[in-house]
């Protein structure tokens, strides 16, 4: 099932909706957690109507979201420029995630910084070799997504990755068509689509798990072109079982889309 199929089978409630999270979508044995940042930000959308572009999120991976969950969100604050808004999502074994949204309309500045350049030996996409592919794609990225390495493989590992990727199937709300229907459902659906930045450094049956991530959207109004997004993930620190990544999204024109960091929990 598309994401758009799996919000389109979602049972309404009053304060957001009931649906089955597909074993499709699974990394392991939760959800991905790109599908279920993009569950709390679709409940943040069906309780608060005409809300303006989305600027920020920060997610809580709390537990395992699988099986049938409730996707709950309510409405902090709306100000004259933006609005606050909390999603939660619920198994039966309780509270998987929880996310924060800020929304804000853009409002006259005349503050211009960018640093954010994407790295100078790109491979463009229609030249790059597939990536995450073999026994060790979990489930999300052989079904959903397809992934290309982005940069010329280095002489030594290094607590960095860097890919394209794009939905196989296009990412919409229901009942939308075409393959961008919503360019800021796909950053927050696909921006967590890399595995760790340690990754590299450890073994490959070493287990891992995202605990949180924030995102800043660059952007009111992100585009790109095929389908396709730079995803980019450097690694800064890791000690005693955690590590702390920055990341980075960029559109195909490398123009910057989204800022983000995230902690990660390695067992081993």
């Amino acid at each position: 099932m598309s994401f758009a199929e799996v919000l389109a089978s979602a049972r309404p409630e009053d304060d957001g909706f009931a649906v089955t999270v597909p074993e499709s979508w699974f990394q392991g044995r939760t959800a991905y957690g790109g599908f279920s940042a993009a569950l709390a930000f679709a409940a943040a959308r069906r309780i608060v109507p005409d809300l303006p572009p989305l600027r920020t999120g920060v997610v809580s991976f709390v537990g395992p979201t699988a099986g049938t969950v409730r996707v709950r969100a309510r409405l902090l604050r709306r100000g004259r420029n933006a609005a606050w808004v909390e999603s939660r999502v619920e198994s039966e074994a309780g509270t998987t995630v929880t996310a924060t949204f800020c929304f804000m309309a853009a409002v006259a500045s005349t503050l211009q910084l960018d640093l954010t350049a994407p790295p100078a030996d790109l491979i463009p996409p229609d030249r790059a070799v597939p990536a995450l592919t073999g026994g060790f794609a979990p489930a999300f990225a052989s079904n959903h997504l397809e992934m290309r390495h982005a940069l010329p493989r280095g002489a030594a590992p290094r607590a960095e990755l860097c890919l394209w990727a794009r939905a196989r199937e296009g990412v919409s709300w229901p009942g939308e068509a075409g393959a961008e229907a919503d360019p800021m459902l796909a950053l927050v659906l696909l921006g967590d689509a890399l595995p760790p930045a340690v990754m590299p450094l450890i073994a490959p049956t070493v287990p891992v798990s995202s605990m949180t991530w924030q995102f800043n959207l660059l952007t009111a109004a992100p585009r790109t072109s095929d389908g396709w997004w730079l995803l980019r993930s450097t690694a800064d620190y890791a000690a005693n079982g955690c590590a702390s990544q920055h990341m980075q999204v960029w559109n195909s024109a490398g123009e910057p889309m989204v800022a983000g960091m995230q902690a990660i929990a390695v067992f081993g």
